[in-house]
């Protein structure tokens, strides 16, 4: 091959390659465009008018063997639920990795607060008293602090009261402590229907089948807190025998029959949406 030959080869070449590689570059920057963000908890979503929502909220977390054993029904049913943490119940090393796992496991689950003493303890009148404002709001924010909860979302121990934009009723609408936490930003958040527990039995009062008849009929009569949202309040210890995880699938399954029915976290609860 002549030497004229073989430069114009190797120039031909060189010009192949740098082709491919900007090729490259451009599919890899195309690629990388074409990536879905992973929604963070808090991230707003549309909600569906013609749809009903229903948020699945556990109190006292983590509690296992319930906290475990619910979370297995969640993920069979491949449905979405909510534990609201309480920070003095995460002793040892296994209860810590429940709570990171509910913690990681976000969109599936979410972790919400609780407060760390559970109210000072269930001494809910201390715990509300407008003397111990500034003690019950410190409680709140070593949860947050603690369990690393990634939302501004709280249930009160022991009471079923709404605040969200300065919009407060319920059993402490006149509170202190309710109104600084909203002030604050925080949503707190009660509950439409209770799934109970059976008098100082770690089981649930109600049958699946009664929950079911319960939820439809607050759908049907308008009455609760929010149009088309219905919370169900229970507790994780409620489901530690495996009779009682199965009534809590049962519940569940009969409810995704309802293609109306939607399951999602708290986080996108129409007023704890509105910023």
């Amino acid at each position: 091959m002549k030497k004229n030959q073989f430069t114009g080869l190797l120039a031909a070449l060189s010009l192949l390659v740098a082709c491919n590689n900007k090729g490259a570059d451009k599919k890899g920057a195309s690629d990388s465009t074409n990536v879905v963000a992973k929604a963070k908890p808090g991230d707003a979503i549309k909600l569906d008018s013609s749809k009903r929502y229903i948020y699945l909220t556990w109190d006292d977390s983590p509690q296992p063997p319930g906290t475990v054993n619910c979370k297995s029904v969640f993920r069979e049913q491949g449905i979405k639920a909510t534990f609201f943490g309480v920070g003095f119940n995460q002793v040892g090393p296994w209860k810590k990795r429940i709570i990171d796992s509910l913690r990681n496991d976000y969109p599936q689950f979410l972790l919400a607060n609780h407060s760390f003493s559970h109210g000072f303890n269930d001494k809910y009148s201390k715990f509300y008293s407008p003397a111990m404002t500034d003690s019950a709001l410190n409680d709140f924010l070593r949860n947050e602090k603690e369990l690393k909860i990634p939302v501004k979302i709280i249930r009160l121990p022991g009471n079923n009261t709404w605040a969200s934009n300065g919009v407060i009723n319920g059993q402490k609408a006149e509170n202190p402590l309710i109104v600084k936490l909203d002030k604050m930003g925080y949503k707190i958040v009660g509950w439409d229907i209770e799934w109970g527990q059976l008098g100082k039995q770690k089981a649930p009062k109600e049958s699946a089948t009664e929950m079911v008849r319960k939820l439809n009929l607050k759908f049907e009569e308008g009455s609760t807190n929010q149009p088309n949202a219905i919370v169900i309040l229970s507790h994780d210890r409620l489901f530690e025998k495996k009779q009682f995880a199965d009534s809590l699938a049962k519940f569940i399954s009969i409810l995704k029959q309802d293609k109306r029915n939607v399951f999602e976290t708290i986080d996108h609860y129409p007023t704890v949406q509105n910023k």
